[in-house]
């Protein structure tokens, strides 16, 4: 591992024979595509298995990236173990590119769902699940001291997206390996989704992400970015101002407790953010203890109702339980409705932020 936080040491074979001898690229339009990047559906021959065949150059704006892509398969290798990082099947290298052979997650990208309309869109039950699959995935991560980067909604896989399938974390192009490592500085990440500390050029940790989730799950939420503005300049100003809107039009039919998950990791100073382990436990993606059986006394108390004629010598109804008066604060909200529009914190003449299908994702490296 070198001073930057990258990883040059890596256990899978590296394969020089033509893919195409074991490969057949599917015909169509491409899965994904990035700067130095291109992913394509292939099906290996021997057992007409499909996989995701992600093409990566070895040279970009002149300079060797060799290592780059080396330290990208050392993540996936030892992120292995975890059901929510995409599998890495094999590796070929030609004169000019490494291409990773990959699991494929059929369901694309989770941001199709994001900017969807009305039925298409996630629900808030929805999101809950994903979340809960998204942490555990970035925990597993945090305690292997690698940070991603770059989670976005785009990096996010589904293995199906009807019935709603499961998650697959992708692209560690610009992940880092933390360990042994006194300070990481880079300015790395995309514009909308980066945490104050990149934009500070301070030490990069594993509360970076949690900014970055903590915007991936609002976008979930709500169909729109909270900080994204007309260009990347007003952008990174409400990020570093962390200028969000908490109002009920930004935030209309998402539970209070999806609220304050949010809030716990849209915050400046990376130390007091929470970390993936501790919004495991949030009680946003836990249901109270107490819910059940207090839904139990409520249906006890609607059946005593029902089967009990009062007269005036018999006492009057029990009154209910002071227990019943929290119960409602843990029930949650159904899902949101159409997309909305995107409320800034600056006045501009013209709207701040372009509906969701017109954002154009950037990298900054």
């Amino acid at each position: 591992m070198n001073k930057s936080g990258m990883v040059t040491e890596i256990r899978t074979q590296i394969r020089k024979e033509p893919f195409a001898g074991k490969y057949e690229l599917a015909a169509g339009k491409e899965l994904g595509r990035g700067k130095f990047a291109v992913v394509k559906k292939c099906t290996e021959k021997a057992t007409g298995k499909p996989y995701a065949a992600k093409f990566l150059r070895k040279r970009r704006k002149g300079a060797d990236c060799r290592m780059d892509i080396l330290n990208e398969i050392a993540v996936l290798e030892l992120a292995k173990a975890n059901p929510y990082v995409v599998g890495l099947h094999e590796v070929y290298e030609t004169s000019s590119e490494i291409i990773l052979v990959l699991e494929c997650a059929a369901g694309g990208e989770i941001f199709d769902q994001c900017v969807a309309e009305d039925d298409e869109a996630f629900k808030e039950k929805d999101v809950i699940r994903l979340a809960k699959q998204i942490l555990n995935g970035v925990a597993f991560l945090h305690r292997n001291n690698v940070v991603h980067l770059d989670l976005k909604p785009q990096n996010i896989l589904l293995t199906s997206a009807r019935p709603l399938g499961d998650i697959r974390i992708v692209d560690f192009g610009l992940s880092r390996r933390m360990e042994k490592i006194t300070e990481v500085r880079e300015i790395l990440g995309t514009p909308e989704y980066v945490a104050p500390e990149i934009l500070n050029y301070e030490p990069i940790s594993t509360a970076t992400d949690m900014w970055s989730i903590g915007v991936l799950i609002c976008v979930m939420l709500t169909g729109e970015s909270p900080f994204l503005g007309d260009d990347n300049q007003k952008t990174f100003l409400n990020i570093s101002q962390v200028n969000i809107d908490y109002s009920e039009d930004m935030f209309d039919r998402i539970s209070s407790l999806a609220v304050d998950f949010i809030k716990s990791l849209l915050v400046k100073n990376p130390r007091k953010r929470a970390t993936a382990e501790e919004c495991l436990k949030h009680p946003w993606l836990n249901p109270h203890p107490l819910s059940q059986p207090l839904l139990q006394k409520m249906l006890a108390f609607s059946l005593d109702d029902n089967e009990m004629s009062q007269s005036e010598s018999e006492p009057e109804s029990p009154a209910h339980s002071p227990e019943l008066g929290s119960f409602e604060s843990f029930l949650m909200c159904p899902g949101q409705g159409g997309l909305k529009a995107g409320l800034g914190a600056f006045s501009f003449s013209e709207p701040p932020f372009p509906t969701r299908p017109e954002i154009k994702q950037e990298l900054i490296c």
